[in-house]
């Protein structure tokens, strides 16, 4: 059997839905807390059965820990990530990796330097959707990826001020990530236009006046483009994380939250003339319910957080605090990839370089939105 590892998780409001995920995982010995509110640390820890609760993030470097998962927000997600790597710890850390390059770059050689694993823990590849597409491109009906189109749309209003104006592209990587992660792509150039006209005291935090932007990716040795529109504020459109991967043999598209996706096949069909089809070629597109793949991806212990969920208080139940079903039953998925990675002493899917990419596609795109649409040049993290 393999050895067991002990982890703490960071930050309570979206971070309170992984603990109980952790503490079902078969390789983990333990779970510690961590959180400045003190109220609702020893709240969490008294429902819920913790009894290793920290308010001071230095005081938990200094544990036996192993690992760490960082769920807090925005702009400490370097500086929390580096000090995790060079206390010695494995750390696994809610996107964006960073929102500048010179960030990425740090937590890319800490990683290395440390010997320790970084994972960002993106949570679109490893909904049902992306899963489902994987086996789609494996079993070759979709065939040669001719394009691909990523979009994200979502209300901030009312958010934490960190979030009040931030360039949509910053946070991207829910929009990028299925497309590369399933096309095993990486990215080289963006170009990228901002839309819209935003509210003044919105400019005001990060010198953004763009309520959406539109990217347009290229790829390294790919023939394929990918378009990636991102939405935070100014805009009415229900919440979607939705993606499309067109190729010569089959198409999966999902673009509203609501709707199931879909996917459409030619059909069998014999060229005449040897050259060309009768006018366009007989098509059948139906509707996918991306079934549960819990069974043949996950411990069985982990299986039911893909659709179930604990609540500290079940007559008022509050989305900071649901354990498992969110993000489209992704959560499992990404803590035992997390785990599986430490103890197996490999790297994760999602380590410091491809997350570096994954992230950079946004931060580059912002740069060229910025300067009118001019193209950028995403560096080359493997060479960091």
């Amino acid at each position: 059997m393999e050895k067991k590892i002990k982890v703490a998780v960071v930050g309570l409001n979206f971070g309170g839905e992984f603990p109980e995920i952790y503490r079902e995982h078969p390789f983990v010995e333990s779970v510690a807390l961590c959180e400045q509110d003190a109220d609702k640390l020893s709240n969490y820890g008294k429902v819920l059965g913790y009894t290793e609760l920290y308010d001071d993030y230095d005081k938990l470097l200094q544990s036996d820990v192993d690992a760490i998962h960082i769920t807090t927000g925005i702009p400490n997600h370097c500086e929390l990530t580096l000090k995790a790597l060079r206390a010695g710890k494995h750390c696994a850390c809610t996107v964006p990796m960073a929102i500048n390059l010179e960030d990425m770059k740090m937590i890319i050689r800490a990683e290395r330097e440390c010997k320790k694993n970084y994972m960002m823990m993106e949570t679109t590849i490893y909904g049902f959707q992306s899963l489902y597409v994987k086996e789609l491109l494996e079993k070759g009906e979709i065939g040669d990826i001719q394009y691909m189109r990523g979009i994200h749309f979502q209300d901030m209003e009312s958010w934490p001020m960190y979030w009040m104006g931030l360039p949509p592209m910053y946070y991207a990587t829910h929009a990028v990530a299925p497309l590369l992660y399933l096309s095993k792509s990486i990215p080289e150039t963006v170009v990228c236009r901002g839309s819209g006209v935003m509210r003044t005291a919105l400019q005001k935090q990060y010198g953004n006046p763009y309520p959406v932007e539109t990217a347009l990716v290229t790829f390294r040795e790919k023939p394929f483009v990918a378009d990636i529109t991102r939405s935070l504020f100014e805009v009415a459109h229900e919440y979607v994380e939705g993606f499309t991967i067109m190729g010569n043999r089959g198409s999966f598209e999902w673009n509203f939250e609501r709707e199931l996706p879909k996917v459409t096949r030619f059909r069998d069909r014999v060229v005449k003339s040897g050259l060309f089809y009768d006018r366009g070629r007989d098509m059948d597109t139906e509707e996918i319910k991306c079934l549960n793949m819990a069974d043949k991806y996950l411990p069985e212990s982990l299986r039911r957080f893909t659709t179930s969920c604990t609540v500290l208080d079940p007559t008022n139940p509050h989305k900071s605090v649901i354990q498992g079903g969110a993000h489209h039953g992704s959560h499992p998925y990404m803590v035992n990839e997390f785990v599986n990675s430490i103890v197996e002493k490999r790297k994760p899917e999602v380590d410091a370089v491809t997350a570096a990419y994954w992230t950079a596609v946004g931060v580059c795109a912002h740069q060229s939105a910025m300067a009118g649409g001019k193209l950028v040049e995403i560096p080359d993290f493997s060479q960091i």
